[in-house]
């Protein structure tokens, strides 16, 4: 059988857990090799637990289990000189970047850790400047094989409307990934028309609630219990409470092969519905 990405390099940022393993692990059993990149520790704007460097080496453990090759670095993605060079080091070694998923994101929504300015300026750092910062550092070698490729941007159905239910749910941290994930749309965007004529095509994602640790944890299910009118904005139209991470990964594998081909500019809901309500 035909591997849809044999010989070719996915960039994976935010990949020690979640929806960034999941798309790693896949994209190699498709054939490509792995850069994976994650911050792996705590940011004090974020109320449950980060990832770790333990999440980090299960990544590498399940992609090596392809039969693929990863390296796989903690970087942040605030620091482009960081970034870049974690970059360069691993084309070094894997020789090419095709694939861009930038997926790496937080969720500053909850506890009282939201309501303070920080959480707005990393929410914007971390998913907005993270997102421009890692397609930065990957563009030369992207465009340096003359093949074309394709960048995912993970936004959310948060990009599409507002996290926002109220009054009782403003916080900075809301208007944070709020106004990330609307502004990773128009990076999508530019950088979809700018590329266009190099044959890489630029799509983004907006998944609803993913079943990863993000969500599935005590801080968030004290904040719906505070606040239920947040929860009912959290329910999708189709009788789902959560997708799961493949179904956003299996979207990123159909916008990165032939498959998708031809979609470039797209925003994409994985959304089982939700943001029709």
């Amino acid at each position: 059988m035909t591997l849809r990405f044999e010989g070719k390099v996915a960039l994976v940022t935010g990949a020690a857990r979640g929806q960034g393993r999941a798309h790693a692990v896949r994209f190699a059993e498709e054939g490509a090799d792995i850069i994976a990149v994650d911050l792996c520790r705590q940011l004090d704007s974020v109320a449950y637990a980060m990832t770790t460097p333990e999440d980090l080496d299960e990544t590498v453990n399940l992609v090596e289990k392809t039969g693929r090759r990863i390296i796989a670095e903690q970087a942040d993605v605030r620091d482009l000189e960081q970034l870049t060079a974690v970059v360069n080091n691993a084309v070094g070694e894997l020789g090419r970047i095709d694939y861009v998923l930038a997926n790496a994101g937080i969720g500053p929504v909850f506890g009282d850790q939201s309501r303070r300015l920080a959480a707005y300026v990393d929410a914007i750092d971390v998913m907005l400047n993270g997102v421009y910062f890692t397609v930065e550092a990957a563009l030369p070698s992207l465009l340096a094989h003359g093949d074309g490729g394709a960048i995912v941007i993970t936004s959310s159905a948060a990009g599409l409307k507002s996290v926002g239910r109220g009054f009782a749910t403003k916080s900075h941290g809301g208007a944070g990934y709020t106004a990330a994930k609307h502004g990773v749309v128009g990076l999508m965007r530019y950088y979809a028309t700018t590329l266009a004529e190099h044959g890489i095509r630029v799509n983004s994602v907006h998944p609803t609630g993913v079943a990863t640790p993000m969500i599935q944890n005590p801080q968030v299910e004290q904040y719906i219990g505070e606040h239920p009118e947040f929860g009912a904005a959290l329910e999708n139209l189709l009788p789902v409470p959560m997708v799961e991470c493949r179904d956003v990964t299996e979207a990123m594998v159909y916008l990165c092969s032939d498959s998708g081909r031809y979609l470039t500019g797209v925003t994409l809901p994985v959304d089982a519905g939700l943001t029709l309500k």
